[in-house]
């Protein structure tokens, strides 16, 4: 995940309009592909009209989500509340689940007892616009989570793309259907439940560990050592620990200095590490503790040289 450089009013004002951006096309793909479905009678297109209804229902779930974790800190929260993007990212991942599974049976159902396809020209018509109406979504979206670095956001952005290989499938198998391929129609929309279970495992996937505190990516960790390293009176640091908590990065680590220095000066050198750090990570909640070096176990290295143990867990 990037780390957005975003006054937070106006991260707010941004992830509110994707969140109103992403139901309003869910409701216009509904109507649009419903209307596709009774012409055709493609299960294909009936995928993709499931796929639209479980985007209509993970997009209000992110609507309630994103307006939750704005909410500042408060007492019984004193983190925020930004984990209710990962909860609603899990959430997103049952619904996507659930319509791949439902598509998968009744794909299943339409290879045993086929049924014909008409008004083919329409179905394909309603999928280039449902494409074009996609594409103009997640290109919003991808502009949001760049701007944010918002999970809800991200979740929703990814099972939109999904829904460009749905919709580009499923002109593939109408246009095939329309030259004698009639058997393609099930066969695409088997191939289109199983991504869309992939994908389901995907939001799934990293909306979990984000409730579980995984650890920020390894390159972000990273640059935290490096922007740690780069102060002179800094002699090593212990116990880096971080986590993702909706837009909010919570960072921790004790850092080790001289013996002699006065409180002040230490409390002085943690400021300036802390404000070295809050320019990378904006939306960083940062806690330091400081060490004097002689209480940090140490050993002797191949060369003989005193270096810290444990400089990093």
């Amino acid at each position: 995940m990037t780390s957005p450089h975003l006054p937070k009013h106006k991260a707010e004002k941004l992830l509110k309009r994707a969140t109103y951006a992403s139901v309003f096309t869910a409701a216009v793909l509904i109507v649009v592909k419903a209307f596709a479905w009774v012409f055709t009678g493609s299960v294909a297109v009936l995928a993709s009209l499931l796929d639209s209804l479980m985007d209509a229902g993970a997009s209000l779930i992110n609507l309630m989500a994103v307006r939750y974790s704005l909410q500042p800190a408060d007492q019984e929260h004193r983190f925020g509340h930004g984990k209710a993007e990962s909860v609603a990212g899990l959430a997103q991942s049952m619904f996507i689940a659930g319509s791949g599974v439902f598509l998968l049976l009744e794909a299943i159902d339409r290879i045993i007892k086929p049924q014909p396809i008409e008004d083919i020209a329409i179905g394909i018509g309603i999928m280039a616009f449902s494409i074009v109406a996609t594409l103009l979504l997640i290109s919003y979206q991808l502009y949001v989570v760049k701007k944010t670095g918002s999970m809800a956001i991200k979740a929703d952005a990814l099972h939109y793309k999904t829904d460009l290989f749905t919709n580009a499938a499923i002109i593939v198998a109408l246009f095939l259907t329309q030259y004698g391929w009639g058997h393609i129609d099930p066969i695409f929309a088997i191939a289109i439940g199983g991504y869309i279970l992939y994908s389901a495992w995907e939001i799934g996937s990293e909306s979990f560990h984000q409730l579980l505190d995984r650890e920020l990516p390894d390159e972000q960790r990273q640059q935290i050592k490096d922007i740690i390293g780069q102060h002179p009176k800094i002699l090593g640091f212990h116990d880096l620990r971080t986590r993702q908590s909706g837009r909010m990065q919570i960072i921790q680590m004790h850092l080790e200095m001289e013996d002699k220095l006065i409180l002040v000066d230490a409390h002085t050198i943690s400021d300036e590490v802390e404000a070295s750090l809050i320019k990378a990570f904006p939306n960083a909640e940062i806690v330091i503790h400081q060490d004097p070096i002689s209480a940090t176990n140490v050993e002797k290295s191949e060369t003989n040289k005193l270096i810290p143990k444990n400089m990093e867990l």
